[in-house]
């Protein structure tokens, strides 16, 4: 069974940063996908962004400019620095890895005040 752990989430001002990280229990250059996505109160959970093994990288709009992921393999860990951030981009955020199967972590909460 692939586990998937989160950290790095908490409090912040906006305007701030912060970085998550997403450590799995197996190689992540077996997944052929790996993302982020995130869930805000009362809204469905929404893509963040992705990358790919082989390196190309997919953002939402929102994020742009802003967001960037990364993929450590020598950690097994991925990255999500975020930026200039938002009192928007509060939300639990999720990590997400794909091979034969879909894993998800258990999510991190993301909170930006004003």
């Amino acid at each position: 069974q692939v586990q998937l752990v989160e950290s790095g989430g908490g409090l912040v001002q906006a305007g701030g940063s912060l970085r998550l990280s997403c450590a799995a229990s197996k190689r992540i250059s077996s997944f052929n996908l790996m993302g982020w996505y995130r869930q805000a109160p009362g809204k469905q959970r929404e893509l963040v962004a992705t990358a790919t093994s082989g390196g190309s990288t997919n953002y939402a709009d929102s994020v742009k400019g802003r967001f960037t992921i990364s993929r450590d393999n020598a950690k097994n860990t991925v990255y999500l620095q975020m930026n200039s951030l938002k009192p928007e981009d509060t939300a639990v955020y999720f990590c997400n890895a794909v091979d034969w199967f879909n894993y998800w972590g258990q999510g991190t909460q993301v909170t930006v005040s004003s």
